[in-house]
């Protein structure tokens, strides 16, 4: 059985191992602290909606410790920790216990450990007393008649024999109300030493893609008697060597060796059978949200790919999501929506609607992973589709899962693709078709994956 200590409008931590969930912090932190205790902490579920999932709640369901995190959908932070189970889980409030097999959290128990707080409020419809606290509340069942004078306080109602009731669920929140709560900033006791992205501009010229500009920020220098957030920009364009990357964006989460190149019997050349002396390899950066593939040869920045972190995806908690825009010309007219207005991509955006606005390849490519020792995958296979100089991977739902920005062996003008789409997918009177995937050939032949190693703990839709 857990025992834990409850701060309230704030965390819900164990008093005998080092780690606590903090509202704010991160889904990928709180999955990080149950793989920690495996063992400990059994029979984990995630909840989440395949079909709406930036208006549904994800939630972390620990059915055996009575314990339920709820997390923003769109910021993906902990906003909501419920004990919906208190004979499950034992709990204290400034290192003095209010509920435990020993200790029944009757209302003069509360009451006795977190003082006098405002008169509770009554639903006859649930026959539920709740009690609030500031960021705190408990609900109490009730199945007796309630006298007049219950709105002075749960005190002043009357029970059959003298019994008072137990609490039946707690909820740990920021502010006042539980209805209208959201998850509170990424608390500094969460950064870990490590940076987080607020915002990516994907940098476009007349030639296609150049690269990122990051909208970073950390804790601030640890040198700091007082940490505090601390905002920066950077930018990483194609060219950049591994040096110029580590040097703008820290040292990666992971380096990822492309030992095996899937990809590579779609290539023209005539030795692709032939066993590479070198890999190309990925830097991972998971809280940023992003990969940067460089050149085995070079060295050199030659792709970046961008991550949503959507449930239901492969790579779902791997990273973080990456708030990216982008900023594309229409190759459609569409009803009310003149020409020259630009198409917005977002981490949010649909692929039906950017779709009527863009032509991009006919053909996706089907793309399934498999893990190294499952070749079975729960996830379903995901849809890439190329334009320009981007691919964008396509979930069952429309989300978008990733972007792929690469670098294009001859650069294009962004004004001449419109004239170029319509070429053979086998052969172009122009090089600036050929540099583009506007085949399913040529998009297999750009498409390139990074499969980071990853564990993960049971997940049900």
């Amino acid at each position: 059985m857990l025992d834990l200590e409850v701060t309230p409008e704030r965390s819900l931590g164990s008093t005998t191992e080092n780690w606590e969930f903090v509202l704010g912090m991160h889904f990928s932190q709180a999955v990080a602290i149950i793989q920690s205790q495996v063992g400990i902490i059994k029979g984990v579920q995630v909840l989440y909606s395949d079909t709406d999932p930036l208006n549904v709640d994800i939630i972390i369901n620990m059915p055996q410790d009575g314990i339920r995190l709820i997390f923003d959908p769109i910021q993906q932070r902990l906003k909501t920790i419920e004990v919906f189970n208190m004979k499950l889980v034992k709990l204290k409030y400034c290192s003095m216990p209010f509920n435990s097999p020993e200790v029944v959290p009757s209302i003069e128990e509360i009451e006795h450990s977190f003082g006098a707080t405002h008169p509770g409020v009554y639903d006859a419809a649930k026959q539920l007393f709740t009690l609030h606290f500031r960021g705190l509340s408990f609900y109490f069942p009730v199945d007796s008649k309630l006298q007049p004078g219950y709105a002075h306080g749960l005190g002043s109602l009357h029970f059959p024999s003298g019994a008072s009731p137990v609490v039946s669920k707690m909820v740990i929140y920021t502010g006042v109300n539980v209805l209208d709560s959201r998850p509170p900033p990424l608390p500094l006791s969460c950064y870990q030493q490590q940076l987080y992205l607020g915002a990516a501009t994907v940098l476009r010229s007349a030639h296609g893609t150049r690269g990122l500009r990051l909208q970073l920020y950390s804790e601030g220098s640890i040198r700091s008697l007082e940490p505090r957030k601390q905002c920066l920009t950077r930018e990483i364009i194609f060219g950049d060597s591994c040096q110029d990357v580590a040097t703008n964006l820290g040292a990666p989460s992971r380096v990822f060796f492309k030992s095996e190149d899937k990809m590579k019997i779609h290539s023209p050349s005539a030795h692709r059978r032939v066993q590479t002396k070198r890999s190309d390899f990925f830097y991972n950066y998971f809280t940023l949200g992003i990969d940067v593939l460089f050149d085995a040869r070079t060295h050199k920045t030659k792709k970046i790919i961008m991550h949503t972190n959507y449930p239901g995806h492969y790579n779902f908690n791997t990273y973080h999501r990456c708030e990216f825009h982008l900023e594309l010309a229409a190759d459609k007219v569409i009803e009310d929506v003149p020409l020259d207005a630009p198409v917005m991509i977002t981490a949010y955006s649909k692929w039906d609607e950017v779709a009527t606005r863009l032509t991009p390849s006919e053909r996706p490519v089907v793309l399934h992973r498999a893990g190294s020792t499952n070749t079975a995958n729960v996830f379903g296979s995901t849809f890439c589709y190329g334009y320009q100089d981007i691919i964008f991977e396509v979930m069952p739902n429309n989300y978008i899962a990733s972007i792929t920005l690469y670098q294009s062996a001859t650069p294009f003008h962004v004004a001449d693709w419109n004239a170029t789409t319509g070429k053979s997918s086998t052969g172009s009177s122009s090089s600036t078709a050929s540099t583009a995937p506007s085949s399913s050939s040529d998009l297999k032949a750009a498409l390139q994956d990074a499969k980071p190693s990853q564990s993960k703990i049971r997940v049900t839709a």
